[in-house]
């Protein structure tokens, strides 16, 4: 019993018990204010980036978000050899989140936004036609995963203003956004 139960702090001590960072338990809402906060602050992107590399097993929707951050390290590196690199690290990162979630809604529209956003002469931005269509077809289903309704608002503007869209789509963006209302 003794051996056990040195065997047991052993491990509690060297932290393979159970992890009580705080960031364990996700808040998928702050985790999406604080990405708002790192789109215009290097140093909110490399704490909230530091935070999310702690977490084991991370979901399909955090691994997106830290997809999201390691771009968002590569539009803030001055190095243009770490601006590369973060931006593959950004493409294969959230292609593995949409790989383990490919209808996710939230998913979808982080990759949109990386790309929407990337200049069009690097040749990376080759899923917004898919991605945006996943996201009209969630949108006409109503499937909108663990978004709220202000959070859906935000991504519906967002693809409105994102000139990826045509008025077709641009009108049902319209219909789905008056319907949230």
């Amino acid at each position: 019993m003794k051996f056990f139960l040195l065997i047991l702090w052993f491990f509690c001590g060297s932290g393979f018990c159970l992890n009580t960072n705080p960031i364990q338990k996700l808040d998928i809402s702050k985790i999406r204010k604080d990405m708002l906060r790192a789109i215009t602050s290097a140093k909110v992107t490399d704490s909230l980036y530091s935070n999310l590399q702690t977490i084991n097993k991370k979901p399909a929707l955090v691994i997106a978000h830290f997809g999201a951050l390691e771009a968002l390290k590569a539009k803030n590196s001055w190095n243009p050899y770490n601006k590369f690199r973060y931006l593959n690290l950004s493409g294969k990162t959230v292609q593995q989140a949409v790989n383990a979630s490919p209808n996710d809604m939230e998913i979808r529209f982080v990759r949109f936004s990386i790309q929407t956003n990337l200049p069009h002469f690097l040749g990376l931005a080759k899923d917004l036609d898919a991605d945006k269509n996943q996201i009209l077809h969630q949108l006409k289903q109503k499937n909108y995963g663990l978004a709220d309704t202000l959070f859906v608002q935000n991504i519906i503007k967002f693809m409105i203003d994102s000139k990826q869209c045509s008025p077709q789509e641009i009108t049902f963006l319209h219909q789905q956004a008056k319907n949230l209302k």
